[in-house]
C-alpha cells in the first residue's frame, strides 16, 4: 500500500466549528457584576499563588491536592456565573433580535466543554 492510498486518521470526519462570534458583547455586564467577578478572580489568583508556595515548601501532597480542589471549585463557580450572564443576557437578547439559533449553538459548544 502506498502512502497516498493509506487512509488518514479522521479523514472524512468534520469537526463542529463554533459559530462566528458577534463583534462585541450583546449585553454588557453591570459594573457591580464585573467587580464581583474581578474579586473572585483575585481570590483564585491568591489561591494559586498559595499552591505554588506549598509546592516550593514541599508540603504534604494531600494538603496541596485539597487546595487544588478548592481552586477548581472556585473556577467552576466563576464559570457558572459567566454562563448565567451569557444565557440570561446575551443569548436572550440574540433570541429577541432573531439571532437565537447562532447564540444557542455557541452556548451549546461552550457548555459541552464543561462536561469533559
Amino acid at each position: 500500500m502506498t502512502s497516498s492510498s493509506k487512509a488518514r486518521p479522521g479523514a472524512g470526519k468534520t469537526a463542529r466549528k463554533p459559530p462566528p462570534r458577534p463583534a462585541h458583547p450583546a449585553v454588557a455586564r453591570e459594573h457591580a457584576d464585573a467587580a464581583a467577578l474581578s474579586k473572585r478572580l483575585n481570590r483564585i489568583e491568591g489561591q494559586i499563588r498559595g499552591i505554588a508556595r506549598m509546592i516550593d515548601e514541599d508540603r504534604y501532597c494531600v494538603d496541596i491536592l485539597t487546595q487544588v480542589g478548592a481552586v477548581q471549585s472556585a473556577l467552576d463557580a466563576l464559570a457558572r456565573k459567566l454562563l448565567e450572564h451569557h444565557l440570561h443576557g446575551c443569548v436572550a437578547e440574540a433570541v429577541r433580535s432573531g439571532d437565537g439559533e447562532r447564540a444557542i449553538d455557541e452556548a451549546l459548544v461552550v457548555i459541552s466543554k464543561f462536561g469533559r
